[in-house]
């Protein structure tokens, strides 16, 4: 793995959308929940958001909030719109959704609840409905993930860690 090594690094907690250039790095740690990351190859602009879960109850609410798929993804199409470029020219990554209880036998009802999953389907829906190109996964599995984007070159790497 070859590192800009004077980049900005930009650490990404659960919830946040950060969107930048071509002289900044993006990290992130992933359990069940989920990172998108776009970039754009000729400008050398992009993004990642990490998401916790699918969607929040419908409401009345003042702001996006970047913890929830649909919400996310707006934020990150904001970027993209206000950097006057088009969903189509990025190329578009996901991680994450990984299974944190390796111990559990979880029944069939479970499964359908669990939120790894769901929130692996949501972000992959979400892209799709927006007019994103996937061009990697790295989904599922057991364990947390560590991930780095640098956005210069647009290399994601990714490290999976089982959880025992």
């Amino acid at each position: 793995m070859k590192l800009e090594p004077d980049a900005i690094d930009i650490f990404l907690n659960p919830g946040e959308v950060f969107f930048g250039d071509n002289t900044m790095r993006i990290r992130t740690v992933l359990g069940s929940c989920v990172a998108i990351t776009m970039w754009h190859p000729q400008r050398r602009i992009g993004g990642m958001c990490h998401f916790m879960l699918p969607a929040r109850q419908r409401g009345k609410f003042n702001a996006l909030d970047g913890r929830y798929a649909d919400e996310a993804i707006l934020l990150l199409l904001k970027e993209v719109m206000r950097n006057q470029s088009d969903p189509y020219d990025y190329a578009v990554k996901l991680f994450g959704g990984g299974n944190m209880f390796t111990r559990v036998v979880m029944s069939a009802a479970a499964r359908k609840l669990n939120i790894a999953d769901r929130n692996v389907v949501a972000g992959q829906e979400l892209l799709q409905r927006y007019g994103f190109k996937i061009a990697a996964e790295h989904l599922g599995g057991v364990g947390h993930r560590n991930v780095i984007f640098e956005i210069s070159s647009g290399d994601v790497w990714v490290r999976q860690s089982s959880t025992t």
